[in-house]
């Protein structure tokens, strides 16, 4: 028999995944659905405030998320904003992996560069990896947000998606502030 705890709180998604001690910067290199490289590293994302998506097409929680970060950039458009998903893909094939990314940007008009991290499985711990400066990845979705000097300001594990509504709601309040933070320094 389980018995309703009503005091039960969710810990707090900022503090689940963290930067490893000795680690404030993060850094990847995955190709997008044109075989081109990516990195955060590369000179068009200097100097801008960074949100990276660590993300499935396979997962719902995901797809509210990138339905929020496409009406995000669609009302707060911004030189200096810029998103790169990084999708961890069931599929078996680069190929197959790269139709599913396609399909989800067409279908949600997705405009910022979705890069392939992995493909044949999502397994958190090959996730985590692909990007050894983390803790771990606990969750698919999860956020990170990057400040304009290329360091690592905040991480979200999992997202409040609209079915959550006033923490959804909380969410969004937050996120903005956060970034217009960033973008005044």
């Amino acid at each position: 028999m389980a018995k309703r705890n009503e005091n039960y709180e969710l810990p707090n998604s900022e503090t689940l995944t963290y930067m490893k001690k000795g680690y404030d910067k993060l850094s990847f290199s995955f190709p997008d659905s044109n075989g081109n490289i990516v990195s955060l590293s590369d000179p068009v994302f200097k100097d801008k405030v960074v949100i990276i998506q660590i993300m499935g097409t396979w997962c719902p929680n995901c797809l509210d998320e990138t339905k929020f970060l496409v009406d995000y950039l669609e009302k707060y458009s911004n030189e200096d904003i810029t998103v790169i998903a990084l999708a961890f893909e069931y599929a078996k094939t680069k190929e197959a992996a790269f139709k599913s990314i396609n399909r989800l940007k067409d279908r949600i008009g997705v405009q910022y560069p979705i890069l392939l991290a992995q493909y044949g499985g999502i397994d958190k711990e090959m996730a985590q990896k692909k990007l050894p400066m983390l803790n771990h990845v606990l969750s698919f979705p999860t956020t990170i947000i990057v400040g304009k000097k290329g360091e690592v300001q905040k991480i979200y594990t999992g997202f409040n998606g609209p079915a959550t509504g006033s923490h959804y709601d909380s969410f969004k309040k937050d996120f903005h502030s956060f970034i217009l933070q960033l973008l005044e320094v």
